[in-house]
């Protein structure tokens, strides 16, 4: 799996609730929560960012409640990775679950400025800065993982492999 998009950079400790404020925890919709992304660190993101495009940040990126509000307003945004020298551990699961890649790496995160142009490859484990033309490798995601990378998320996985267990007559486990 290979993304590539414009960086854009943040710093350490971005909560949850920075990325998407409580006050519109309303709604689960990705399109109306995308509206809203990182509104209050700044105001006008939502109207920048374009599709496929990669945030990138400093320490403990996700930190704070356990809501998947936060990855589901990123993805529906159209951001296509979060690269971080580190995440909070409920929202890394929480990415992986809706199917959002995201990359620890602190190299990474400290290499690339805002506006370079990224290029990750999730399968070789490799992040590519193409505007400084640097290199970072990264420990490619297990091959379970991947599976529900390339499935879009957690749900569509089990969805898909129900789906197969049934076609061979198997029951699911």
């Amino acid at each position: 799996m290979k993304i590539a998009g414009k960086a854009w950079k943040f710093g350490n400790d971005v909560d949850t609730d920075a990325i998407i404020p409580a006050r519109y925890l309303n709604t689960f919709k990705p399109e109306e929560l995308a509206q809203h992304l990182m509104e209050d660190i700044d105001p006008d993101f939502a109207g920048k960012v374009g599709d496929g495009d990669i945030i990138v940040a400093g320490k403990n990126f996700g930190c704070g409640s356990s809501r998947e509000h936060a990855p589901v307003a990123i993805k529906g945004a159209g951001i296509s990775c979060v690269i971080a020298e580190s995440f909070a551990r409920i929202f890394y699961r929480n990415a992986i679950n809706i199917g959002l890649p995201i990359i620890e790496s602190a190299e990474a995160a400290q290499g690339i400025q805002p506006g370079d142009r990224v290029e990750v490859d999730l399968t070789r484990g490799l992040v590519r800065n193409v505007s400084r033309g640097e290199d970072y490798p990264v420990t490619p995601y297990p091959e379970f993982m991947q599976r529900i990378m390339d499935a879009g998320g957690l749900i569509a996985y089990v969805a898909r492999e129900v789906g197969r267990n049934a076609n061979r007559g198997l029951a699911p486990r």
